[in-house]
């Protein structure tokens, strides 16, 4: 008997393991500027990681207050500086300034310090929240996302960005330079409110190659992230 109860356990275990939620990826924040001349290694560390760690969900927000000292970065929004100085207000970062790592809406780093980032990817790995499971699904007529029960609080934020670009610098910092970066960010907006109870929303596809959605505390921290899965082949 105890044989055949062991045996039992056995089989059942794979499939408990496969019913786990999978964990959701630790997201970087790297706040950047095409002006910038620091900028480019902090590009290259997101990009490589972006292409070797599908455990992180990496992006880009490039910032405005580079725009006047000789280069308009293109990719450069409003709200992506906005963001930035709400991680300052909220004491997760010191300061304003580029390049600028955040790492779960709690974490700083430097991004052109590769050890530095390494490290803090690492800490959030192993202080990583989440209040509840978000998914995200592609289809013909926009996006659904999925958002589970959980604990607290919090907003959903609907994120698109670009896989990669390289851009001439004509001028600035950066002039006569061709920068590769990854994963920028193009738009964001606010979905909803999220107060603990499941949440399924039908929306339309934004401006962008990627979509993201994130779930953020009113402290900052992020508790919830989902990336847009292909479409489910209905054939």
């Amino acid at each position: 008997m105890r044989s055949l109860l062991l045996a039992a356990i056995g089989l059942l275990a794979p499939a408990l393991a496969t019913a786990q939620p999978a964990q959701r990826p630790v997201v970087g924040e790297l706040f950047t500027s095409e002006g910038c001349s620091s900028c480019p290694p902090a590009d290259a560390k997101i990009a490589e990681l972006a292409r070797t760690r599908p455990d992180l969900l990496l992006l880009t927000f490039h910032v405005t207050y580079w725009n006047g000292l000789g280069w308009r970065d293109p990719y450069s929004f409003e709200a992506a500086t906005q963001r930035q100085r709400r991680y300052v207000a909220l004491g997760v970062s010191p300061d304003v300034y580029t390049p600028a790592l955040i790492v779960d809406g709690k974490l700083d780093a430097v991004g052109s310090d590769s050890a530095a980032v390494d490290h803090t990817l690492r800490e959030a790995a192993r202080a990583r929240e989440t209040s509840a499971q978000v998914e995200v699904q592609r289809s013909a007529g926009g996006l659904t996302v999925s958002v589970g029960a959980g604990a607290g609080s919090g907003t959903l934020l609907l994120i698109a960005f670009d896989r990669v670009h390289q851009t001439p610098v004509g001028r600035g910092e950066n002039g006569g330079r061709t920068l590769t970066e990854a994963n920028i960010v193009r738009s964001m907006s606010v979905l909803a409110a999220w107060s603990g109870k499941p949440v399924l929303l039908q929306v339309a596809y934004p401006a962008g190659q990627e979509v993201a959605v994130l779930l953020q505390r009113d402290d900052g921290h992020i508790v919830g992230a989902g990336v847009a899965r292909p479409a489910t082949n209905s054939s």
